[in-house]
């Protein structure tokens, strides 16, 4: 095998550290098959798979968004807050970094019914900033425009329910998992050794606690998007109206669990075919 450091992105993921997972013993064994070895009682994640994840991510995202559908990245733990609203924005996609609020998918009416307060309360505040209410309405006013700003900035100008779901830390966001797998919407997870694979439709093993790993992978991901969204083609479908909470919940779902089959789908025909090529110039870590 060459030597890691022929492959920039190799480079910079083991310079993240992103290989170093959890603790061995609160591991989950279903990650058996990501993890190369252990150093020091530290599992040590297999960096071509890694790589592999990455790469077949990358892919999947940039189809999605060349089809007409957005990404929304969802990390609320404090490592991926600031990196997600530093590249996210950049390439006109949707975050979540403060609190998934319970809903915010399957409930979507309702989150644009929220949204569209912010809106006249904006309104309100840009026009006399508040003086024409009392001092007591004021303070309700604002306090209420701050809480869902901090919430739902976000996704403000999410219109539609997303193509797919990049999650940071499987387990800690198990809510927003949860209302995408109902919706059938496929999710891209950086998932570490203490998780459960299969809740990511493709995974990324590596480290989720690291703020430079998590850097690298959004960065790599919002890459793809940026390709991707010089291919989009616009859609005129009005079934796609149906997915920002119109339609018929049954054909949404149906809808849905298709393309998370496809996800899938595709993830295995690659792991069979580009990602390994790609990922076999890696050299894994040492391990004991």
């Amino acid at each position: 095998m060459a030597d890691s450091t022929s492959n920039p992105l190799v480079q910079d993921l083991i310079e993240a550290g992103i290989h170093f997972g959890q603790r061995a013993s609160g591991w989950n064994p279903k990650m058996g098959p990501y993890i190369y070895g252990k150093r020091n009682g530290i599992h040590i994640i297999d960096i071509k798979e890694t790589v592999k994840g990455l790469l077949l991510a990358k892919k999947f995202i940039n189809k999605t968004v060349a089809g007409g559908k957005d990404v929304c990245f969802v990390g609320t733990k404090r490592q991926a807050r600031t990196i997600l609203e530093q590249y996210v924005p950049d390439v006109g996609m949707h975050y979540v970094t403060e609190r998934w609020l319970g809903g915010t998918l399957t409930n979507f009416r309702t989150i644009r019914a929220r949204l569209k307060r912010l809106e006249e309360l904006e309104a309100i505040a840009a026009e006399d900033n508040f003086q024409s209410y009392s001092k007591k309405m004021e303070s309700q006013l604002r306090r209420e425009m701050r809480k869902i700003k901090r919430n739902l900035d976000g996704i403000r100008r999410m219109e539609k329910l997303p193509g797919a779901l990049v999650i940071i830390d499987v387990a800690n966001e198990m809510t927003a998992i949860n209302e995408a797998r109902k919706l059938g919407i496929p999710t891209v997870c950086l998932i570490d050794t203490d998780a459960d694979p299969i809740y990511a439709d493709i995974p990324i093993p590596g480290n989720d606690d690291s703020m430079r790993s998590i850097d690298v992978v959004v960065r790599e991901i919002c890459k793809a998007i940026a390709d991707g969204k010089q291919n989009r083609t616009e859609s005129t479908s009005a079934g796609r109206d149906s997915e920002a909470g119109q339609g018929d919940q049954g054909q949404r779902q149906r809808k849905g669990s298709s393309r998370r089959s496809m996800a899938r789908g595709e993830a295995s025909a690659s792991a069979n075919d580009d990602a390994p090529h790609n990922a076999d110039t890696v050299t894994a870590p040492a391990a004991e």
